[in-house]
């Protein structure tokens, strides 16, 4: 439920249920039975039933702060090129974001779907069970620690991506500021506005290339991030 574009609110309720059954059947025969421990109360159930859960969502988690890295990045450059009041619907959110923000997050799901970095999920399903023993889920010192990480590697992500345009943008402002000393008779908020606007949108357009290479070498270490969350917890 917590996976990119399933966990998107127009998705059907139904289509989840099913998803999570379909893949709750065909993972079942990898299950070791032996292993399950043996349950007395329903209390003990409970915990160990929501253990799983949490589970599930710090692997979804931890690939929700890379997206949310680069809406970061989108989020950045819009305000400074001045679109900051340019917001468009987030369909997974249902909330209004600005519109380079969904152009990055749309961007990088189809390189997320590209690299098949959304098959990560369904192996992480099954090491899960591998890993981590059926309510074996507990919380560790290494594990917050690593979720600390991923957070504070959210910021570095926006940085990167967001990068070129945010520099070109800061000399444009700088040049802009020269021009209003030099020329004071020059309106230079009237000129300043579209100009930066066409300058950040043509610089966004050299940088998709690279963009998507990064992405890329993102996305495909997504399996490394999951095998420690899942050693974490051990």
């Amino acid at each position: 439920m917590t996976m990119p574009i399933f966990k998107s609110k127009s998705v059907p309720v139904l289509f989840k249920a099913g998803l999570a059954l379909a893949a709750s059947m065909v993972l079942f025969p990898i299950l070791n039975l032996k292993v399950f421990p043996e349950l007395t109360n329903v209390i003990s159930f409970g915990i160990g039933a929501i253990g799983e859960i949490l589970l599930g969502i710090t692997i979804g988690l931890a690939v929700n702060l890379v997206f949310a890295g680069i809406q970061l990045a989108g989020q950045l450059a819009g305000y400074q090129m001045g679109m900051a009041l340019a917001n468009v619907m987030d369909p997974n959110s249902s909330i209004q974001i600005p519109i380079l923000a969904q152009f990055n997050q749309m961007f990088a799901l189809l390189i997320f779907l590209t690299v098949n970095a959304h098959h990560w999920f369904l192996r992480a399903l099954a090491d899960s069970y591998r890993l981590v023993p059926p309510f074996g889920f507990q919380v560790s010192n290494s594990l917050m620690e690593l979720i600390v990480q991923l957070a504070g590697s959210m910021f570095v992500i926006g940085l990167k991506i967001g990068a070129p345009i945010i520099a070109v943008l800061l000399l444009t402002s700088i040049a802009f500021g020269l021009i209003a000393r030099t020329v004071p008779q020059m309106n230079v908020f009237f000129v300043a506005m579209p100009l930066k606007i066409f300058i950040g949108l043509l610089f966004l357009g050299f940088s998709l290339p690279f963009l998507s290479s990064f992405l890329k070498q993102l996305f495909r270490g997504l399996g490394e991030t999951i095998f420690l969350i899942l050693k974490a917890v051990m």
